[in-house]
């Protein structure tokens, strides 16, 4: 793999939990690269630590030992503030809940991010009408979430983890509380997204469905990425 198509490089990477006086290793001297514009399925069973890989590469959690370097950054070195300052530039994220803010309207869900990274307001709208296009809801940006259907807010979930153009996106079971006509038309909204933006996506799925459409298949099993 050529070195200046790698979007995130793991090397040696270690993460353990303690339960009481036993210690449960996730992740173990686990190494893999992940190339720009490429989509990767994350499987394994529950516990496996597929979570916990995906919050390791942004940044919310450290490792115990080894490397993570995410767009040309090792950040295992960074502090947690710059981590943070990182992560809102560079990544963005699916999860399985949608977690949109209740009290804001979709376009101010989606105006968050934009603001965080000091986005011009002129700019700022703009961007938030295309987005609201391209996941098809233009008409519903003044809404509140607990007006729009689980699909709907998925899809302003989407629109609001890729508004800031971010080189890696990490989606967590992003269809696992959808219905399969609904799901797929959320997996063609993220990969045309990301595939537009030319960045690299990481699904941490349960579904052979979804895995089916990703570039690679990885599963994680005893602590180990295998293809």
């Amino acid at each position: 793999m050529s070195e200046d198509n790698v979007q995130i490089r793991i090397s040696n990477l270690t993460r353990s939990f303690r339960e009481g006086d036993l210690r449960h290793d996730v992740l173990k001297n686990l190494t893999a690269d992940f190339r720009r514009g490429e989509t990767v399925a994350l499987r394994g069973r529950s516990g496996s630590g597929k979570s916990t890989l995906l919050n390791l590469i942004s940044g919310i959690d450290t490792p115990d030992m080894g490397e993570i370097e995410v767009a040309g950054m090792n950040i295992t070195r960074m502090s947690e503030r710059d981590r943070t300052l990182f992560r809102r530039k560079h990544i963005g994220f699916v999860y399985q809940a949608f977690n949109l803010v209740p009290t804001l309207t979709v376009s101010d869900n989606i105006r968050l991010v934009l603001e965080l990274n000091g986005t011009d307001d002129k700019v700022a709208e703009q961007r938030i009408e295309y987005l609201l296009d391209a996941v098809e809801l233009p008409d519903r940006g003044r809404s509140f979430p607990d007006v729009l259907s689980g699909g709907e807010q998925q899809r302003v979930a989407i629109a609001r983890s890729v508004a800031h153009d971010p080189a890696i996106l990490l989606a967590d079971e992003p269809t696992g509380n959808l219905d399969d006509k609904t799901a797929d038309r959320v997996l063609d909204l993220l990969d045309k997204l990301v595939r537009q933006m030319g960045g690299t996506m990481i699904i941490a799925t349960h579904s052979a469905a979804v895995a089916s459409r990703c570039d690679r298949v990885l599963e994680l099993h005893s602590g180990q990425l295998i293809s």
